[in-house]
């Protein structure tokens, strides 16, 4: 058995499809499935069940494929600790964000990072859904997860980043506006007053969305959702052209970014999100993460410290409930 050939079968199992598989390789397909053939033959069970327009695992495919990750990732482990016991001033870090958070938070760590350390490289990997992040961060594809609480995957762990508390977003010429803004520091306004207002909610799989409606359920009810977005700032401007109301974190209330910028109101109880820096537990840290995470530190603290959770990010990771 050959190392190469646990990498050739954890690709197959990713793309489930030969093609896909040998293109990401470089290889020829023919030779994808000649050196899938030896493994087989080799251990003596088959990995995969073909079609003419599927690849499947068999159960012992599935059982080979999560220990042969393993192997891999234990292998790319210690590629990462050797590079660092050389004392390499290289290296790579790949982070995973949503696009809500790494919009408003990342513009002001990455140059910061950029300048400390210029020959490590950064990757940044977007998605609009926080299960696939999650996923993407347990399977060691990315080494960070810029997340917010509460984490789902028991393999991962973390540490706190930022407390950031959550607004309401209303039309300017709202009752509420009125109601609320006598004073120079406006009233806060009880989500239970909402339940009849048309809100405007970010699609289905995003995390925030998520807080909006337990949000809502905690104060005794289900928000009406007339408009859904992938975009924050959609929301934004939607809610200022007077379509609805909508919950939004306090880093993106004071960073407009359209013509159509709603009135901004504080919650009874200041709820709030939790940002983390997720990672897999048990897995090594390279020199490179630890130093993204610490300029993530020194940045949020600098630029948002009033609003940074007492004492600043943890030095002892906490793990997920």
């Amino acid at each position: 058995m050959e190392f190469r050939q646990l990498l050739y079968a954890v690709q197959i199992a990713q793309e489930r499809n030969f093609s896909r598989a040998a293109e990401k390789l470089h290889i020829a397909q023919p030779s994808l499935s000649q050196q899938l053939s030896k493994l087989e033959k080799e251990i003596g069970v088959l990995l995969f069940q073909r079609t003419t327009n599927s690849v499947e695992l068999t159960h012992a495919g599935e059982v080979f494929v999560d220990r042969a990750q393993k192997m891999l990732d234990a292998m790319e482990q210690l590629k990462n600790e050797m590079a660092d016991i050389s004392q390499t001033k290289r290296g790579k870090v790949v982070i995973g964000t949503m696009p809500i958070t790494g919009s408003h938070i990342l513009p002001h760590v990455l140059p910061q990072f950029h300048e400390r350390y210029p020959a490590i490289d950064l990757v940044l990997v977007e998605d609009t859904s926080t299960s696939n992040l999650e996923r993407m961060t347990a399977q060691g594809k990315n080494d960070l997860c810029l997340l917010s609480l509460p984490l789902t995957d028991d393999s991962l762990t973390y540490r706190p980043v930022v407390e950031e508390e959550i607004l309401l977003a209303i039309p300017p010429q709202h009752s509420l506006a009125k109601q609320h803004c006598k004073c120079s520091e406006p009233s806060p306004v009880s989500l239970s007053d909402l339940r009849d207002e048309p809100f405007i909610l970010l699609k289905r799989g995003q995390g925030f969305r998520q807080i909006t409606v337990q949000l809502c359920q905690e104060a005794g009810f289900t928000p009406n959702v007339v408009f859904e977005s992938t975009n924050i700032e959609t929301v934004q401007s939607l809610v200022a052209a007077g379509m609805g109301v909508a919950l939004v974190p306090s880093f993106i209330a004071t960073a407009p970014r359209s013509e159509f910028v709603p009135l901004y109101l504080p919650l009874t109880g200041r709820p709030s999100r939790t940002l983390v820096i997720a990672y897999r537990e048990g897995r090594y840290m390279s020199h490179a993460a630890e130093a993204f995470m610490q300029t993530l530190q020194d940045t949020i603290t600098a630029r948002f410290g009033s609003r940074v959770r007492a004492g600043g990010m943890m030095n002892q990771p906490k793990k997920s409930e």
